[in-house]
């Protein structure tokens, strides 16, 4: 019998300085059985930092939630679509191929990549020619100090406070607090 997701709560209060967004957001993730708290708290924290686009593109009128991602090759792990079901954002976590990447630039109109883990280095510097066309997408370096940090944070339920100022992410629970600051790549 296969092993089935794992379900984790998260009530995630955003206030985002930077683009006056603040809200509340109940969430469910389900963590597929190869993911890791890290990768599965980078989506968290992914959608996070985009969260103001549900106001910004859709005017408050879309849906922002968590795709199938790693179930599904065909859907992102994080995507926010407007009341007509298009595609404004589709977020993807890890390393992925450039070919899916390309096929989601196509049906988005942004894709952001925020990879993590030693190993970004080199997935980037073997993928960073393939992925030059694609005007629509920016690719993210998650510090692996930090992608570890998020780690911790994970429980089955979790209240998260998310706080964007300057270009930074600041996620804390009642006890721990973990500074996050991306590199763009692309």
């Amino acid at each position: 019998m296969a092993t089935k997701s794992t379900i984790f709560k998260a009530n995630l209060q955003i206030a985002d300085i930077d683009h006056s967004y603040y809200a509340d957001h109940a969430l469910t993730l389900a963590r597929h059985p190869s993911e890791t708290d890290e990768r599965m708290m980078i989506r968290l924290a992914a959608l996070a930092m985009n969260a103001y686009q549900l106001q910004s593109v859709c005017g408050g009128d879309g849906t922002l939630a968590f795709g199938e991602g790693m179930s599904n090759p065909d859907e992102p792990d994080v995507w926010l679509r407007d009341f007509t079901g298009l595609t404004r954002l589709w977020i993807e976590v890890g390393q992925p191929e450039d070919k899916p990447v390309t096929r989601a630039c196509g049906k988005a109109d942004q894709v952001l990549v925020y990879c993590f883990s030693q190993a970004a280095e080199i997935w980037w510097r073997g993928i960073q020619n393939k992925l030059t066309r694609p005007q629509n997408l920016g690719v993210y370096r998650v510090p692996a100090e930090a992608s570890q940090a998020l780690a911790a944070l994970a429980q089955r339920s979790m209240q998260l406070q998310a706080t964007i100022q300057e270009g930074s992410l600041t996620l804390s629970d009642a006890a721990h607090s973990v500074h996050l600051e991306c590199e763009r790549w692309k």
